[in-house]
């Protein structure tokens, strides 16, 4: 039998759903080997229990109470059957329980079985069934020590008790299932938010990448463009024009293989033509973050800062800039401290670290795309980065790039 599709539902609309373990396993684990064992053992100690109270009772013939015991072996033998045939189980159990006291036990974990294995509908059906039947076994089969009422009273309520326990027993199953949907459904969109952040920010890089390429490149085809119309020009402006072609064409390779740049948003491009930052404006934006009330210490190992790659000195920028939001975010009042080392041939690094704020304050609510673009800026710039907490509870962004 096709199994049902699950979909996401709460559990008041997943009531007549089949769930996982509905329908029989090919192979029994040993969780279902402990409880279909338990479940035997119970209905044999009332079995045996139900078999005493008759053998007590004394006006029994043996032939009857032989027909007892064996009726009563099968029906608990037959419940290592009742998770493939929970409803047979269940109806053909209820019709025997009528005439054969020794019986019960079985009945009440058919019953339990089949309302945890099955959804409400069959339930009612075979527990109005069971209820209706009741009254018929003291009748036929009374028993001296008990009265009739009794004896009626006492099977209602069991046969309510143990369909009512198995009815939680699967809606607490639903309402895991359902969970558990919602929480892959949760982690796929976490998933495709972070993939739409990672191909923004690519989209972003490449703009920027065009800005900044389309200048040299614009020199290259110019300079170019004037060798190959005056090819008789003087040695000295045909030398000119190579050297400018030459560096025009270094940068812009090294732009290319870093491939950085400024995330611009969109309708910022009116103001493409502002002055970008780099690792010299570093102290600038530490000097505006503590006339805001931040707290920073900056520690800056390099020597000359004016000397960085132009890509590069931005990248550590917007990853400053980045951390140091995040810290007056989520760590407000706390000493942050900023750490730049590194030179030529060494590489740059950069490391933002807060402690953990110290009095309580109303949390800003944060999506981490900002720091899923920083990753995806250093990781295209040839370098790496890494942020997470502290041991004392801060929070650390540190990134490492090259500087050839």
């Amino acid at each position: 039998m096709k199994r049902t599709e699950y979909r996401w539902l709460l559990p008041s609309a997943m009531a007549d759903t089949e769930l996982p373990g509905d329908r029989a396993r090919a192979r029994r684990t040993v969780r279902d080997w402990i409880v279909d064992l338990s479940a035997f053992l119970i209905a044999v100690g009332v079995g045996l229990a139900a078999l005493a109270a008759v053998e007590a009772d004394g006006s029994t013939g043996d032939a009857v109470l032989f027909a007892d015991a064996v009726v009563g072996a099968a029906a608990c033998c037959a419940l290592w059957v009742r998770r493939r045939w929970p409803f047979g189980l269940a109806l053909t159990l209820t019709l025997v329980s009528t005439v054969e006291p020794v019986a019960a036990g079985a009945l009440l974990v058919a019953l339990f079985s089949l309302a945890v294995h099955r959804p409400f509908r069959p339930v009612a059906v075979i527990g109005a069934l069971a209820l209706v039947l009741v009254p018929l076994q003291p009748f036929l089969r009374p028993d001296p020590a008990t009265s009739f009422l009794a004896s009626v009273i006492f099977g209602v309520l069991m046969i309510l008790l143990v369909i009512s326990w198995g009815m939680a027993v699967r809606s607490r199953r639903q309402l895991v299932l359902t969970l558990r949907e919602r929480a892959r459904r949760a982690e796929a969109e976490a998933e495709l938010r972070a993939e739409q952040a990672q191909r923004l920010a690519r989209e972003a890089i490449a703009r920027e990448m065009h800005d900044v390429l389309a200048h040299r490149l614009t020199l290259l085809s110019v300079h170019a463009g004037a060798l190959e119309f005056r090819p008789d020009a003087p040695a000295a402006d045909i030398g000119r024009a190579a050297g400018v072609i030459r560096d025009s064409a270094h940068e812009a390779l090294q732009d290319l293989r870093e491939i950085i740049g400024v995330l611009r948003a969109p309708g910022d491009s009116d103001e493409g033509g502002r002055p970008q930052p780099t690792l010299a404006t570093l102290d600038a934006l530490v000097a505006e973050s503590r006339l805001a009330g931040m707290k920073v210490t900056v520690d800056n190992r390099v020597a000359d800062p004016g000397a960085a790659p132009a890509a590069t000195g931005r990248t550590v920028y917007r990853i400053a800039q980045e951390a140091l939001t995040n810290a007056r975010k989520h760590a407000p009042g706390t000493e942050v401290t900023v750490l730049v080392a590194g030179g030529p041939g060494q590489g740059l690094t950069v490391e933002v670290e807060n402690p953990a704020p110290v009095e309580p304050f109303e949390r800003v609510p944060g999506s981490g795309q900002g720091l899923i673009g920083l990753t995806e800026r250093a990781t295209l710039a040839g370098g790496e980065l890494e942020h997470g907490p502290t041991r004392d509870g801060g929070f650390a962004v540190r990134a490492r790039l090259p500087w050839p």
